[in-house]
């Protein structure tokens, strides 16, 4: 069911509509327990879910007694993180959700489901796994908040995946990445009906239906100057007001060009972008805009690791980002990969499969760590002062040397191609 939906490509909602829309549902919900808010965490400061839950705080009062950021893997948020994100929000509401123990499963998609959806790529089971909270913690209502924008690795974000990996266990975190990376990237982004979003819906309806889940789903996009707007705001309790707000992000989030990208540039901002393993977005984001023999260069002030999870940034260093034949050969010989198989869809998302060239531009990462990822060096001054991300607008740019380039200022914000890479 829906409970308040508004959108459209030229729509701004702002404050003042995000506020009228979430009042909205919540009266129509009606809810007199305790409720639970499930935001994404900092490295989606530019969802809006921070106000959203300013709000649902100021709505809800003491009901709201618990804040579980849906980390994933990333690394918990902190302070400073917080109080900017969801300013005014008391911080004992907040907790950390432990993907690695603090987890209970809810039940098992099978193999043969797994292998039908995936056209037989992967035959292993799912585990349904979500933080305990969900499960134990005795809330009337469960409010799951998220931006709809396309990904890498479900095709489309949010929905019940702010919930299964969001809040989900290392098998579970680990599998579904796998199956979105075997079945392929290119053939998931920008679509909502993917092999992963599958299993997760399978898992929805079969064992998550008890769960008093509602999805504030938004759609944001910049303007020509740069300026977030809120182009959408859909709540509702099933998958139609996710399927609404993919609709919507596909106009505003997805562009097609009429031709392949000689150079793209894309600027990691260092506030969101601190890890390689967030900011590979720019290499997700553009690989199907890309030309054979392209270059893709990243301006990455703020990289300074390529895991933000230890375990992870290990795995990276020692494997590197090389073609998804060479990852599967090192997941069916090494147990530290195949028990960690997250890691080995990462390394497989982030491989440009010898097709074009990814100049990194780190701002704490040495010449000898990038090279032994298998990425090229890129020197961050020289090519910032060359590149100046204030002077360059997004999409195509004319250097003064001639060149041309085209430029990306947020990868997390969209998904650009060209029509002879993607396939319907």
């Amino acid at each position: 069911m829906i409970y308040f939906e508004r959108g459209s490509e030229n729509d701004d909602l702002g404050l003042a509509g995000l506020e009228e829309g979430l009042i909205t549902a919540l009266d129509k919900l009606d809810i007199k327990g305790r409720v639970l808010a499930i935001p994404p965490d900092f490295t989606r400061m530019h969802s809006f879910a921070g106000p959203l839950v300013q709000l649902t705080d100021k709505y809800y009062g003491k009901q709201l007694t618990d804040i579980l950021p849906a980390l994933g893997t990333h690394a918990p948020m902190s302070i400073r993180e917080i109080d900017e994100m969801f300013r005014g929000v008391p911080a004992e509401k907040f907790r950390v959700h432990n993907w690695r123990e603090d987890i209970v499963t809810l039940g098992e998609v099978p193999g043969h489901y797994l292998a039908d959806v995936s056209g037989g790529r992967v035959s292993f089971g799912w585990p349904a796994q979500v933080n305990r909270l969900l499960a134990d913690g005795g809330y009337e209502l469960i409010l799951s908040v998220g931006q709809v924008v396309p990904h890498e690795v479900i095709g489309m974000a949010n929905h019940n995946k702010n919930i299964f990996v969001g809040t989900g266990g290392p098998e579970g975190i680990n599998k579904s990445h796998f199956l979105g990376a075997v079945y392929g990237m290119e053939k998931i982004m920008g679509r909502s009906d993917t092999p992963v979003r599958q299993v997760l819906n399978y898992a929805s309806r079969e064992f998550a239906a008890d769960l008093p889940i509602v999805y504030v789903q938004t759609v944001v996009s910049p303007d020509t100057d740069r300026n977030l707007k809120i182009r959408g705001l859909y709540i509702g309790d099933d998958e139609e007001c996710f399927e609404k707000a993919c609709e919507l992000s596909l106009k505003v989030n997805f562009e097609m060009l009429d031709k392949p990208l000689d150079k793209v540039v894309v600027y990691l901002d260092p506030d969101e972008f601190k890890s390689t393993w967030l900011g590979n977005k720019s290499i997700y984001r553009s690989r199907m805009a890309l030309a054979d023999e392209g270059e893709l260069l990243v301006l990455g002030p703020g990289v300074k690791e390529f895991g933000e999870d230890r375990a992870i940034d290990l795995l990276i260093r020692k494997y590197g980002y090389r073609t998804s034949p060479e990852i599967l050969d090192f997941v069916e010989s090494n147990a530290d990969l195949m028990d960690n198989l997250s890691a080995a869809a990462h390394l497989i998302h982030g491989s440009s499969e010898n097709r074009f060239r990814i100049t990194y531009c780190p701002g704490h990462l040495s010449r000898e760590e990038i090279d032994g990822v298998g990425f090229r060096y890129g020197e961050l001054d020289k090519m910032m002062r060359k590149y100046n991300p204030q002077e360059l607008t997004d999409g195509y740019n004319t250097m003064p040397d001639g060149e041309e380039v085209f430029f990306i200022s947020n990868p997390a914000l969209g998904l650009w191609a060209y029509e002879g890479r993607f396939e319907n």
